[in-house]
């Protein structure tokens, strides 16, 4: 097939999205925001003459929109019409498992891409593993100890992002486009307190979870540098994990890869402890 463009390629997915189709020696084109290695592409969402260049000779597109925008849709659209002009037929774009098509923000990506491409999949992952490491909030309550959200008692199946690249590689790549959406997750749904009582048996170093009120916890990623109208959609995906929203555990990655999902507590083990 065509060079694959990689949208967000230095990201939590689409970095595993592109070492996932080069070591099954498919062409990478890799774009973001800010080009930091031999072969990266300069690619921003608000840059319109960004895209076209990036689009070129690409054959099929893994999307990721941008991030912390409340309504992605009129960065999307255009960059969209231009993949088609330029004869682009795929594109696999990340969602959530928590925004169904047609919902604002990611739901209304959802809906252009397939009203706009020949060939589509939408994935709908549950929340990442690796929101436990790094420089995301969870992972800073992991490191002082207490994790703050507003979940309540409600579960999350959370889901590696390792698994959702491999799942993106394939929906790429199979000959047959997939053109539906495929719900991710892990293999078993954890509450946040759960979750943290996995961490502190594997590391010895006590970590417990705090729920809050939506609109304190929507505060509290605020400060973290995550804008306002974008903290309101956290704080309520939150509040639909309280309600069960999320408490669910879906065989998808084993149908389209061949294996089992990733489990958070080997997860734990490998990266946390």
């Amino acid at each position: 097939m065509g060079e694959v463009l990689v949208v967000g390629a230095t990201g939590t997915t689409g970095s595993r999205v592109s070492a996932f189709l080069r070591q099954r020696c498919v062409p990478v084109r890799s774009a973001t925001r800010r080009p930091r290695a031999a072969g990266h592409m300069r690619f921003d969402w608000a840059s319109r003459e960004t895209h076209a260049p990036a689009l070129r000779g690409v054959s099929a597109v893994y999307l990721v929109a941008p991030v912390g925008v409340a309504d992605p849709v009129p960065l999307v659209e255009p960059f969209l019409e231009e993949a088609r002009r330029q004869g682009v037929r795929r594109v696999v774009q990340l969602s959530s498992s928590a925004v169904p098509e047609g919902m604002p923000g990611l739901g209304a990506v959802h809906a252009l891409v397939r009203a706009t491409m020949p060939e589509w999949a939408v994935l709908r992952p549950s929340w990442f593993m690796q929101n436990f490491t790094g420089d995301h909030a969870v992972a800073h309550g992991v490191r002082s100890g207490e994790i703050v959200t507003a979940t309540g008692d409600g579960k999350v199946a959370f889901v590696d992002a390792a698994d959702i690249a491999a799942v993106a590689g394939f929906a790429l790549t199979d000959e047959a486009p997939h053109n539906t959406e495929h719900v991710l997750t892990g293999p078993e749904a954890l509450s946040y307190a759960e979750a943290a009582a996995i961490i502190t048996r594997h590391t010895g170093a006590p970590v417990r979870h705090r729920t809050v009120a939506p609109e304190e916890f929507a505060r509290h990623i605020g400060a973290y540098g995550v804008p306002a109208d974008f903290a309101a959609v956290l704080a309520a995906l939150d509040d639909g994990i309280r309600g069960g929203a999320e408490d669910r555990v879906t065989g998808t990655v084993e149908r389209i890869t061949g294996r089992s999902p990733r489990s958070f507590h080997d997860f734990v083990a490998a990266e946390i402890s």
